[in-house]
């Protein structure tokens, strides 16, 4: 065995000690639930703060779940994709892709560009792989008439090839510059945050099942 090997063996062990412990005291509290929010958007000018804004205060309230923002803007990676990158792309890697793996779950945050999702977007998934495996993943989107829906059914194709399990329910925002304030309030948050709650919770959900799933099991695709 190598010590590569023996290292993840040790590792399994623990989580699946962990996790009997936690069997035998029902009580006893789950870690936080580790939550990468994916900043799609890298266009000048973007809307996508704004909206992330209001997502990340919903986030906020939720004592259950570690939240951080991974921002497709500042990951700056290469659109020529390597088996072997350079140690200039390695570093930049090293800046994005562990968060990617200590992550739990992912929300995407994304707009819609002529019918579909942004290139940049699309870069950061494809240069991880193992990262998204046996992890769930939701969507918040926004755009015109669409709400960036169109973008997010696109998106559930591209996860699903890499064993994702994208989550049924989203939040998608109509014509949205007319639905917040200049200083980044929502003018009619009901519904907004309601379908927040419900993306929440199923998000949880399932990343808690595949985290128990994969300490008992580990994925193989």
């Amino acid at each position: 065995m190598t010590s590569a090997t023996a290292e993840r063996s040790s590792e399994t062990s623990a989580r699946t000690d962990a996790r009997i412990d936690r069997a035998a005291r029902p009580g006893a509290p789950l870690a936080p639930v580790r939550v990468a929010v994916i900043l799609g958007s890298d266009r000048e000018g973007r809307f996508g703060p704004v909206v992330a804004d209001w997502l990340l205060a919903r986030l906020g309230t939720r004592t259950d779940l570690a939240v951080e923002v991974v921002d497709v803007a500042t990951a700056d990676l290469p659109t020529a994709l390597s088996y072997d990158p350079s140690p200039e792309v390695r570093a930049k890697l090293a800046g994005v892709s562990p968060r990617l793996a200590d992550a739990d779950a992912f929300i995407v945050l994304t707009p819609e560009y002529n019918h579909s999702f942004p290139a940049g977007l699309k870069n950061l998934i494809d240069w991880h792989r193992a990262e998204w495996e046996a992890k769930p993943v939701a969507f918040v989107s926004y755009g015109g008439i669409s709400g960036g829906l169109r973008a997010v059914e696109q998106l559930r194709t591209v996860f699903a090839e890499l064993h994702a399990v994208t989550v049924r329910d989203t939040v998608s925002f109509h014509g949205v510059h007319g639905q917040f304030d200049a200083d980044g309030t929502h003018k009619d948050p009901t519904a907004a945050d309601a379908a927040a709650k419900v993306l929440l919770d199923q998000l949880t959900w399932w990343a808690l099942a595949l985290r128990e799933a994969k300490e008992v099991r580990p994925y193989g695709s």
